[in-house]
């Protein structure tokens, strides 16, 4: 059975998840995995929000969601625990962040990922996301697509 709660984002919990995300990151494109400035701060309600899944009582995935203001929430921080795959927990936890977000008042929802990390575009893409022009820290890296989809 899968669970999605709001917690903060230094959650102790979502702090491991978070950990284990730059870590695959890293293994893909090098580095420290994602350079994206990020303010803790950013994901408290109501301008944003920080959800952990449950599968089965253990912790499976995490995503949280930033103001970009005009009514638009950022997706940040999308990560499913490998040994939690493939069983509904990315699309719980994209259901969970846009319908946080939309109880926010935001409209539309905006993402960035990264070429390597196929399985990702084909969630966005197969969840109703458009591929839209690269914005903010990565708008001129060749290895990042931006989404975007209206809530």
């Amino acid at each position: 059975m899968i669970t999605v709660e709001a917690v903060p984002y230094d959650d102790p919990v979502a702090a491991v998840l978070r950990a284990d995300l730059l870590a695959d990151l890293t293994g893909r494109y090098g580095g420290d995995g994602d350079s994206t400035p990020i303010t803790p701060g950013e994901f408290d309600p109501p301008r944003g929000g920080f959800l952990l899944a449950w599968l089965d009582g253990r912790p499976a995935g995490c995503v949280g969601w930033r103001s970009r203001g005009d009514g638009v929430a950022e997706l940040k921080r999308m990560w499913v625990a490998l040994d939690a795959r493939r069983r509904g927990v990315a699309k719980a936890l994209l259901t969970a962040v846009e319908d946080a977000a939309r109880s926010a008042g935001r409209n539309r929802i905006v993402l960035e990922t990264g070429t390597a990390q196929p399985e990702a575009m084909g969630l966005y893409a197969a969840s109703g996301y458009a591929l839209v022009p690269n914005y903010g820290h990565y708008a001129d890296s060749p290895l990042s697509r931006s989404y975007a989809r209206d809530l």
